[in-house]
């Protein structure tokens, strides 16, 4: 195992994002079709917040995601990404450990972190990368 390998690695460099004035709507069409569970809320190229499936699922007591998406719509009308994300997420650079990582994610709880170089979004990096990571040591 390489001790000093940075998240640069192991990182989703393709990030799908949404922007703070989105519509709830489009944050859980593109949770749904891109079968994540983290999503960037970005203002231009600074990320200003995070959505996760589980905040939307708590909103919506978990039925969008379950073929019932007539439920809940009265409150995908009331509210707005910024009332529902994650403001200003702990962010980290791509030159980060992959043990750092593991150990802000062990300490922290977070179960995705937004990877910002020089104000810029670079990629995301989840819980599931490092535990991939880690696996792929033992092959």
């Amino acid at each position: 195992m390489k001790k000093r390998e940075s998240i640069s690695h192991i990182m989703t460099k393709t990030v799908v994002t949404v922007n703070q004035n989105d519509d709830l709507r489009n944050v859980i069409s593109k949770l749904k079709t891109h079968s994540i569970r983290h999503i960037p809320v970005v203002n231009g190229k600074e990320v200003v917040g995070i959505i996760s499936r589980t905040d939307i699922n708590r909103l919506t007591f978990g039925a969008l995601f379950d073929g019932q998406e007539g439920v809940d719509e009265a409150i995908l009308d009331m509210l707005t990404i910024p009332q529902i994300m994650t403001s200003k997420p702990r962010t980290l650079p791509s030159d980060t450990t992959i043990k750092d990582l593991a150990a802000t994610f062990a300490k922290e709880e977070f179960h995705a972190l937004p990877v910002v170089d020089n104000g810029e979004l670079k990629g995301i990096v989840t819980t599931t990368d490092v535990i991939k990571y880690f696996l792929e040591q033992y092959d």
